[in-house]
C-alpha cells in the first residue's frame, strides 16, 4: 500500500541553516524530512511519508513574497503531495505570515488539505485563521514537542476527511485558533435553556462558557486636539520602512521585531541618496526615486517656513507595519513615546504606505 505522501514547509532556522544572519537564503526543497520534520513524520505514523522539505529565508520570502510563492509551488509540484504541513512557526511573525501564504497557496493550487500552528500573537494568525487550520502552539520553539503531535493528529484528520470542515471537530476539541466559522449541530437543549443555564451561573458568579464570544478590541481613548500650532513642535513616525541606506540597525521587511530614529537635521527633502524603503508590502518603485512619498519632509518643512506650526523635530521615527504583531507594534510605542515626551514634542503625524 503507497504510503501517503507529505511536503514540510521551514524556514532557514529550523533547517539548521543559520539565524538572521541567514534569513535572506532563497526557496530551495530537500528530499526526506529535514529538522522537526522528524518528528511531524513520528506523529503522522507509517501510513504518511514527508517526502520533501520546502525551505526558505523568512527576510527572502518578505522582500519576494510573489516570486518565492511561485517557486516553492513549482518545487512542491514535483513530489505530488496529498498533505501540507507549514512550521510551527510559534511567535515569529515573518515565519508565520510566510507558513500562512505558503500554505494558502498550496490548498488553492493543489487541493489538498494544509495545516500550520502559531502562537496567539503571530500575526500569521489574524491573517489566516479564517483560510486555514492554525493549531495554538506556545511563543517559542520550547513547545515544539508539544505542538507537533497536535499539528499531526488535525492533520491525519483533515487528510481523513477530505479537508471538509464539517469533519473536524471544535477549536477547543482539535486545539486550533478559532476560526470565525459558525457551524451547525444539534444539542441536547433548547437555546432558551441554555441561556438560562448561562444566565444562572453568571449570577452566582460561576464560571461559563458563551456559545457565541464577541471579538474583543482595544480601546484606546483619542488625545486631546492641538490648540496652540502655531508653537507645536512636531514629530513624524511611519510604519513606511523608510530607513538610511544600507538600512543599518536591520529593520524587517515585513513583522518587524525593530524599530529605528534617524536625523533629518538640516534637511530639506528626503533624498533618496540618503534614505531608502524596506518594506515588504508595497510596490516601492516610486518611493525609492522619492522618499518624500512617505515621510513627507519636504511639505513640512515649506509649513515650518510659512509658520503654520512653531518646530520640526530634528529626527523621525520609523518601522515597518506590515504582518508586525500587535505586541510588538504596542512595545515600539512604549519604547519611543517617552523619548517624544522627554522632547518635548506636542503631536505626532503618523505616516504609512
Amino acid at each position: 500500500m503507497d504510503k501517503i505522501r507529505v511536503v514540510h514547509y521551514i524556514n532557514q532556522f529550523f533547517a539548521g541553516i543559520g539565524g538572521e544572519e541567514k534569513a535572506d537564503i532563497p526557496p530551495e526543497i530537500r528530499p526526506g524530512t529535514v529538522g522537526p520534520g522528524s518528528a511531524l513524520q513520528a506523529g503522522l505514523g507509517d501510513e504518511y511519508e514527508v517526502v520533501a522539505t520546502a525551505i526558505c529565508g523568512d527576510s527572502h520570502f518578505g522582500a519576494h513574497m510573489d516570486e518565492d510563492t511561485e517557486t516553492l509551488l513549482n518545487m512542491i509540484a514535483e513530489y505530488k503531495p496529498q498533505l501540507f504541513v507549514a512550521g510551527p512557526a510559534f511567535n515569529a511573525g515573518r515565519y508565520g505570515v510566510a507558513c500562512g501564504n505558503i500554505a494558502k497557496s498550496v490548498e488553492e493550487k493543489f487541493n489538498i488539505p494544509v495545516i500550520t500552528g502559531m502562537y496567539q500573537e503571530n500575526p500569521g494568525v489574524d491573517m489566516f485563521r479564517k483560510d486555514l487550520f492554525i493549531i495554538k502552539t506556545g511563543d517559542s520553539a520550547a513547545d515544539m514537542r508539544k505542538s507537533m503531535p497536535k499539528m499531526a493528529a488535525l492533520a491525519k484528520k483533515l487528510y481523513e476527511c477530505g479537508g471538509k470542515v464539517e469533519g473536524i471537530g471544535s477549536p477547543e476539541e482539535e486545539g486550533y485558533h478559532e476560526r470565525g466559522i459558525r457551524v451547525n449541530y444539534f444539542a441536547d437543549t433548547r437555546g432558551s435553556e441554555r441561556g438560562i443555564q448561562m444566565l444562572l451561573k453568571k449570577m452566582a458568579k460561576q464560571p461559563f462558557q458563551t456559545e457565541y464570544p464577541m471579538p474583543v478590541f482595544d480601546r484606546v481613548p483619542p488625545a486631546a486636539p492641538v490648540t496652540d500650532m502655531k508653537h507645536a513642535k512636531i514629530a513624524v513616525v511611519t510604519s513606511g520602512g523608510i530607513v538610511p541606506q544600507g538600512n543599518p540597525d536591520h529593520i524587517e521587511s515585513s513583522s518587524a521585531t525593530k524599530w529605528g530614529k534617524y536625523s533629518i537635521e538640516g534637511m530639506d527633502h528626503m533624498d533618496k541618496k540618503d534614505f531608502m524603503t524596506i518594506h515588504g508590502g508595497y510596490d516601492r518603485a516610486f518611493v525609492t526615486e522619492d522618499p518624500d512619498l512617505v515621510v513627507p519632509l519636504d511639505v513640512l518643512r515649506e509649513l515650518e517656513k510659512e509658520g503654520e506650526f512653531g518646530e520640526l523635530a530634528n529626527y523621525f521615527i520609523t518601522t515597518t507595519g506590515t504582518g508586525t504583531s500587535t505586541g510588538n507594534a504596542k512595545r515600539f510605542g512604549e519604547e519611543f513615546v517617552p523619548k517624544l515626551l522627554e522632547d518635548n514634542i506636542t503631536a505626532v503625524i503618523l505616516t504609512s504606505t
